[in-house]
Formats: structure tokens, C-alpha cells, sequence
């Protein structure tokens, strides 16, 4: 299911933290369609970090995938644990989302051996800048409400990026100071993905 080849020829899937956030999970939280409709739904508990080929989208060395918030990130052969503390990913001046920085280690929780491998966690943030945590949650409530949706319901979904440090994580083009190509932008400004098809000839 997963995999670069749901992009069409020319395209890489190469999102900030920001774009994340706003133009998927905050879309998977509402309920309402990605554009374009290409990160898959993994559930985290059930693979290994080197088992995401095929399941989660590959962009580069690095996996995408929707998952449902846990606190136990345990595996089978292994755990996810926190390795620093939490981000802050703004927009517009905002507080959006958190990103969790976590390491899989091979064993049982706290007696494994650590891995190479790095998960990047997105959460929905209840805030908004300059905003005390009993604003922050009215805030998100209303904009969950006019969303229809509810604060269970947003909470209930993360979108993970998972990559082998050993080879090195991407740097995102905006912290390289560039820009998205037209082509990018038009390609995620796209309302009807969907219904586009692409000739075989």
C-alpha cells in the first residue's frame, strides 16, 4: 500500500513538521480528506521499525504513516521510548502540535539494547500562542467544534515519520532556507487528487 510510487512520476514527498501537522493530521483529526490522500494507517504496536516497507510511505529513508495515540509503544521484538523533551510546531504565530522524539530498543522495556532507529510522534496540540492551558483548551474545543469534530477524536491520531539514523535523516527543505517548487505547492494544493488519473502512455 505504502511506498514512493503513490506520488506521481517527478514528485517527493518532503514535508516540514508545520505541513505535517496542518495539511495531514489536523485533516486526519477532522475527519475530512488528505490531499493528497497517500500517508497510510499503520498500527504502531504491531511492526518493527525495519517492517514498515510496504505498509507506511517511503520517501527517501525515511516512513510515513497515521497511527492512534498510545501510551504503550511496545512492538514484538521491541519499544519506542522518549529519548528528549517535546516540541512545540507553530504556524502562523500558533501552537499546533507537538512532535515526541523517540528511539526503539530491542528487548523488553527498560532492558533493551538501543537501535539506529528515530520516530518523530505529531500530536495535535490544544493552544494557541500566548495562550494559558484553560485558553488553550477552549480554543481547541471551539475549533474542534466547528470542525465536527470532538477533542477525543483529535487526540486519538499522531502521524509518525520513522527513519535509520545510521544513514542519516533528511533535512527538511525549509530548514535548508529553501522553498517549495510551484509544482509542490500546486500538486498539495490539489482539491480533486482523487479523480486526477495519469496516462500509461
Amino acid at each position: 500500500m505504502g511506498g514512493a510510487s503513490d506520488l506521481p512520476p517527478g514528485f517527493h514527498f518532503f514535508p516540514s513538521d508545520e505541513e505535517l501537522v496542518v495539511h495531514f493530521l489536523r485533516r486526519k483529526a477532522s475527519l475530512l480528506p488528505c490531499q493528497p490522500d497517500i500517508v497510510p494507517t499503520v498500527p504502531l504496536n504491531h511492526f518493527d521499525p525495519w517492517e514498515l516497507n510496504d505498509k507506511a510511505l517511503q520517501a527517501g529513508n525515511q516512513w510515513y504513516f497515521f497511527s492512534h495515540a498510545t501510551q504503550s509503544r511496545v512492538t514484538p521484538n521491541g519499544y519506542w521510548s522518549s529519548i528528549c523533551a517535546d516540541e512545540t510546531i507553530e504556524s502562523g504565530g500558533c501552537n499546533i502540535g507537538i512532535k515526541k522524539t523517540l528511539v526503539f530498543s530491542i528487548g523488553e522495556p527498560s532492558k533493551g539494547i538501543e537501535t539506529n532507529w528515530i520516530m518523530h510522534e505529531y500530536h495535535l496540540l490544544d493552544g494557541r500562542k500566548g495562550s494559558s492551558s484553560s485558553t488553550a483548551t477552549s480554543s481547541s474545543k471551539k475549533f474542534h467544534r466547528n470542525q465536527g469534530c470532538s477533542n477525543k477524536e483529535s487526540n486519538s491520531w499522531v502521524i509518525c515519520r520513522v527513519f535509520d539514523s545510521t544513514f542519516g535523516s533528511q533535512v527538511s527543505l525549509h530548514e535548508e532556507g529553501m522553498e517549495l517548487s510551484c509544482l509542490d505547492e500546486v500538486f498539495l494544493s490539489l482539491d480533486d487528487y482523487d479523480e486526477v488519473s495519469l496516462s500509461n502512455n
